[in-house]
């Protein structure tokens, strides 16, 4: 029996410009929230909620709870994707917006060890998980609100808008710690000038909140519920067919994130520790090479849509092996020129890695399953890269003693994640339909790109 399909209309500009820019905005909103914390481990946290014998193992605690908030990434991404799939996705952007403003003021009013002793470190886990949660179920309604809005021809473009929300995040966040850092004495900071880039949260919150409650919901969404193909229990439906999609997809992400966050919350800590910079030195080096990595992203995701997802995706994957080996060893230099040139260099690369990311993962499901198979796939690469990375370079360098060992782990993770890129992309690979109805026009053109 044929299906009927509702015709797809196109939404108002009016209504796309606000959907990218919720997403944009709500991401980076987001990941401040979420960074804050990685910056606030490699600066301050350790000896705030785990007093130790020594500053090693308060930045290893502190860089293991960095990780709790990756593992309640996928929980996240699974319960959102459901309800995402299910009832749309602008109601679990909104959800994902107050677990993640909650979370992150109740880590800026948490006391330390010295006042309630062991509930602090216990808390501070706690809060760090409902982080993951919020911020699990984010990308991937983020994602699908720019791409599914996109016109046709620009999901590549349209989609890394909330990929940028990332490094914006990160441009906030480190930006905030460096006005407080350089606004205070190291005593005040250490006191309590460290809660103010939590509490600051508020705000930025309010702002995204108003954006996005004003956010119709995604025309493909809107069609698949129009045309009841509605799955009951889409994550079970997407790990039944889709399973090893979702862990090649995952594949791909684990070298972009594990060398981002290493590049964002370790270093911080390596330059400060063991090469001798202020906090201000370092975190002023992170911040200027955000918006480079920005320009990565958007010239990349442009190109995909030109020259095709895989070409784009697999040049980039080669370009990370080649710059994240070379990086460290720039680093040990200590001579801030070249330090600054091999953050920019690894940024604008990172970039163009995940630049068309967001296409790439919307584009391999069906639009019923979309939520929950992105968000799934970004997740587990993101527990795999990301949540370890910062741990295994800070215990790496203490049982080698050398950042070469750091260097190795880079390498290998893109290894990894340039193979699961070749064969998640290899030609004609990319047969699920990314229209909202089965029949839209540019549903063959979009195929043969991805392919």
């Amino acid at each position: 029996m044929a299906t009927t399909v509702t015709p797809h209309r196109s939404p108002h500009q009016k209504t796309v410009r606000r959907a990218v820019a919720g997403s944009f905005v709500g991401t980076a909103i987001e990941w401040y929230d979420f960074f804050i914390y990685g910056t606030a481990a490699a600066l301050v946290l350790g000896p705030q909620f785990f007093p130790g014998s020594s500053d090693l193992a308060g930045t290893l605690a502190a860089f293991a709870t960095l990780a709790v908030g990756f593992i309640a990434r996928p929980i996240g991404g699974v319960v959102m994707g459901h309800f995402g799939d299910r009832t749309g996705r602008k109601s679990m952007l909104v959800v994902s917006m107050v677990l993640m403003g909650t979370a992150t003021v109740g880590i800026g009013l948490l006391p330390t060890y010295d006042s309630i002793g062991v509930w602090a470190p216990v808390l501070l886990v706690a809060l760090r998980f409902v982080q993951g949660i919020g911020v699990g179920g984010e990308w991937g309604g983020a994602v699908l609100m720019a791409t599914e809005h996109a016109p046709p021809g620009k999901r590549g473009l349209y989609g890394s808008a909330p990929q940028m929300g990332v490094p914006a995040g990160v441009i906030l966040a480190n930006v905030v710690f460096l006005v407080c850092t350089q606004s205070m004495s190291e005593q005040a900071f250490l006191a309590w000038g460290w809660r103010l880039p939590f509490l600051f949260s508020v705000a930025l919150i309010a702002v995204a909140m108003w954006i996005r409650l004003g956010v119709l919901e995604t025309p493909a969404f809107q069609a698949a519920a129009d045309d009841d193909r509605i799955a009951r229990i889409p994550i079970v439906e997407v790990l039944a067919t889709s399973w090893r999609t979702v862990l090649l997809a995952g594949g791909t992400f684990i070298a972009t994130n594990g060398i981002a966050y290493v590049l964002m919350v370790y270093v911080l800590s390596y330059g400060t520790t063991e090469l001798g910079f202020s906090r201000g030195t370092m975190l002023t080096l992170l911040i200027a090479s955000c918006p480079v990595w920005m320009l990565g992203m958007g010239l990349s995701a442009h190109l995909s849509d030109r020259l095709g997802r895989r070409r784009v995706y697999v040049a980039s994957a080669i370009a990370l092996l080649a710059t994240s080996a070379v990086f460290f060893p720039l680093i040990d230099t200590a001579s801030v020129p070249v330090m600054l040139a091999a953050m920019l260099v690894l940024a604008f690369v990172l970039g163009c890695t995940v630049g068309p990311q967001s296409a790439v993962f919307a584009e391999l499901f069906p639009a019923h399953l979309r939520y929950s198979g992105a968000s799934l796939g970004y997740q587990v690469g993101a527990i795999l890269g990301g949540g370890l990375a910062p741990f295994l370079a800070t215990w790496l360098y203490a049982r080698f003693g050398t950042t070469l060992a750091i260097s190795a782990y880079f390498v290998a993770v893109s290894l990894v994640s340039l193979a699961c890129a070749v064969a998640l992309l290899r030609p004609r690979r990319a047969t699920a339909a990314f229209a909202p109805a089965p029949a839209q026009p540019e549903l063959q053109p979009l195929v043969e790109k991805v392919a």
